[in-house]
């Protein structure tokens, strides 16, 4: 049996993040009987400490695996994963300062998924920049098997390291569920929109996300607009959502992590924005390419490797606003290619082939 150790993340069960959800599809039912997981998680975030998890055993780290604490939390994680495994999955590069000393300690397959580009994130200072380029530089030199989630940043690794990364996206399958009709209405009700007459996005309100060109579209538009986010999470949500939560088709909602909530409101929308502009494949566009809407992407690399360039795009809110008067927006191909690319027992496999 492969034993393989997990280490980046928040935790499972997921609560929040593309990584963690990657992590709650690799175990359970895609994972397959010859390999077992142990994933390390936060006692910090998680008020109950479950010893295992859909077959996977997890550990605990006395930190948070957010903010300033992620990299010495990625490095207890490391160390902590010296002995006893067949492979290390490193999440991210946070820690990844640590491997040159961890390299002289384990000798087995380290793989290290360099996430998007965080070293590029508007809200990080100099000092994090340099710490964030540095730790990336030392995982593409350092790690047996490097994955990128997105042709882009596939590319980047070779134009910036002369390194072959595997590219490995993520799935999306996992939001499709069966919920009554009865209930459906409920929810639409509940939140007071009606069904294919309005526009939804989610995402953490950030400005790398577009957030305010998002908002500022839809204020000169009549369309109606679901936008649900972490508005409390900084001041820069709360002063958009202060700006724009009082017009009356913009609906700021707070994040959701009821699973048939947030099916249905996504089930029954007219579209799908999606303003991030950094990093790589994005879980939440994967996830909303399964319910076959039009989708409206903000014009940068990533989006269009991962839309296989058959969504619309914008690169002002402008252009945005004039997507959104179009009548003629078709969706259906985009369901077509998740549907061929991004289940995630395909993914699974990906990641199995590589231990």
């Amino acid at each position: 049996m492969k034993k393989i150790v997990i280490v980046g993340i928040q935790g499972v069960p997921a609560k929040y993040g593309g990584f963690e959800s990657l992590v709650e599809n690799l175990i359970g039912d895609n994972c397959p009987s010859d390999i077992h997981y142990t994933v390390f998680c936060s006692s910090k975030d998680y008020a109950e400490r479950l010893t295992e998890y859909k077959g996977a055993t997890l550990k605990y780290i006395p930190l948070h695996a957010n903010g300033v604490q992620s990299i010495p939390y990625d490095m207890w994680g490391l160390v902590r994963s010296m002995r006893g495994y067949d492979a290390v999955v490193v999440l991210g590069v946070s820690g990844c300062l640590f491997l040159p000393i961890f390299r002289l300690m384990y000798r087995k397959k380290l793989i290290v998924n360099i996430d998007g580009l965080e070293h590029r994130r508007a809200k990080w200072g100099k000092m994090a920049r340099w710490v964030l380029r540095t730790s990336e530089a030392m995982a593409v030199r350092l790690a047996d098997v490097v994955i990128a989630d997105n042709k882009g940043i596939q590319d980047y690794v070779w134009e910036t390291y002369r390194r072959r990364a595997e590219l490995i996206a993520y799935g999306g399958d996992n939001v499709l569920r069966d919920v009554p009709m009865e209930n459906q209405l409920k929810v639409l009700e509940r939140y007071e929109v009606k069904n294919n007459d309005y526009a939804i996005t989610v995402c953490r309100i950030e400005p790398e996300n577009n957030s305010r060109m998002i908002l500022e579209a839809f204020a000169r538009s009549s369309r109606c607009l679901v936008f649900i986010g972490n508005w409390g999470h900084s001041d820069y949500g709360s002063s958009l959502k202060k700006e724009f939560g009082n017009k009356p088709n913009i609906h700021c909602i707070d994040a959701i992590y009821d699973l048939d909530t947030l099916f249905v409101l996504r089930a029954n929308a007219a579209y799908y924005i999606h303003g991030h502009s950094a990093g790589g494949t994005n879980p939440s566009l994967v996830e909303a390419m399964f319910f076959g809407k039009p989708i409206l992407a903000f014009n940068v690399v990533y989006n269009r490797e991962t839309t296989n360039n058959q969504a619309y795009y914008f690169s002002t809110s402008t252009e945005l606003q004039q997507l959104l008067e179009r009548t003629n927006l078709d969706g259906s191909l985009m369901k077509t290619y998740a549907m061929q690319h991004y289940t995630w027992r395909h993914i699974a496999k990906q990641y199995e082939d590589l231990y």
